[in-house]
């Protein structure tokens, strides 16, 4: 098998169905031959271990381990789901306290063991807040750190596609940007169905202004309704998805959907949320989403809802006051 790297890749939580669903899926898309599994809990973490080698991948030399000095030397990729799950009745904002305790001291072990890492890809939730808890205590570069969003707006693409009785692959362009939480900015927009315009769309017999409001609360709460359906929060999309980010900024095909990142611009100040992204060998970039006016006023209303959330960590002493964290990253 060919593989995109030789660089080590570590996956963070891989005891867990989220955790071990990466290693498959890295494994599978070839990305490299180096993958460390870490996580604190040793039997389910040998358990993963060997049921990864009973898959019998060519030319990959999976590695595991519960000390997190081990796992991160040398480590130039990390995918990381290491926080609790999502229960029934949970808002990702719930898991706020114990995860952002979790992104800190992750943060720090990067600083530690593997400053020169090149990307870091956080997939637990609140993941805007997770990861922008990582950035600040890693030291690393805003590129370097993104957040998985893209679930939200593959959601709308599969709502869409469920309406109007068409293969998925023929509804484009969806996106939403914002948070990763109840407060996203559903775009419409941008999308279009079998290339007619969303917009064009809403408001006729084919897509009521009412149908199309149930559609933007099915795509918010899709996460919920996965938990619902199999009592459990989801793990294969989001495994699947971070795997194809990283592989985006390992010289893989570009990725194709927003992704969470570092925000400071004129408009939005030190927060980390789904912009118009770009993931490839030089990590995360973005351009601000281009939208109606009622689009933009959600967008705004979204990073008021994240600002709140950052104003939390202060307050519970997970990270300093805003003003104070480049004295932490330099780089921010």
């Amino acid at each position: 098998m060919e593989f995109l790297t030789d660089e080590k890749l570590v996956i963070v939580g891989a005891a867990g169905m989220i955790g071990s669903n990466m290693a498959q899926t890295a494994a599978m898309l070839g990305l490299t031959p180096n993958i460390c599994l870490y996580d604190v809990y040793e039997p389910g973490l040998a358990g993963v271990t060997e049921e990864m080698r009973h898959c019998g991948f060519e030319g990959v030399n999976f590695t595991y381990t519960t000390d997190v000095k081990e796992a991160f030397k040398d480590a130039k990729y990390i995918i990381s789901s290491g926080g609790a799950p999502r229960k029934e009745g949970m808002t990702r904002e719930d898991l706020l306290k114990g995860n952002a305790g979790v992104a800190e001291q992750l943060g720090k072990d990067i600083k530690a063991y593997c400053p020169d890492v090149k990307h870091v890809v956080i997939i637990f939730n609140p993941a805007d807040i997770t990861g922008l808890v990582t950035l600040i205590w890693s030291g690393l570069k805003p590129s370097q750190v993104s957040t998985l969003a893209a679930l939200d707006s593959i959601r709308l693409q599969s709502e869409l596609a469920k309406h109007f009785g068409v293969a998925q692959s023929e509804v484009t362009g969806c996106r939403t940007y914002g948070g990763h939480g109840e407060s996203m900015a559903v775009f419409a927009s941008t999308a279009k169905v079998q290339g007619t315009p969303l917009l064009d769309l809403i408001g006729t017999p084919k897509l009521s202004a009412e149908k199309w409001a149930e559609i933007k609360q099915k795509t918010v709460q899709g996460g919920s309704n996965i938990i619902k359906l199999r009592g459990r929060s989801s793990f294969q999309s989001p495994s699947y998805l971070s795997v194809e980010m990283i592989r985006s900024v390992m010289g893989g095909e570009p990725f194709r959907y927003p992704a969470g990142t570092y925000v400071k611009n004129e408009k939005y100040q030190h927060i980390m949320m789904a912009m118009d992204t770009t993931l490839d060998a030089n990590g995360c970039s973005y351009k601000e989403p281009v939208g109606t006016a009622e689009e933009v006023a959600a967008l705004d209303a979204s990073y008021a809802h994240l600002c709140k959330m950052r104003d939390e960590l202060v307050t519970l002493n997970i990270v300093p006051p805003v003003a104070e964290w480049n004295k932490i990253n330099p780089n921010l």
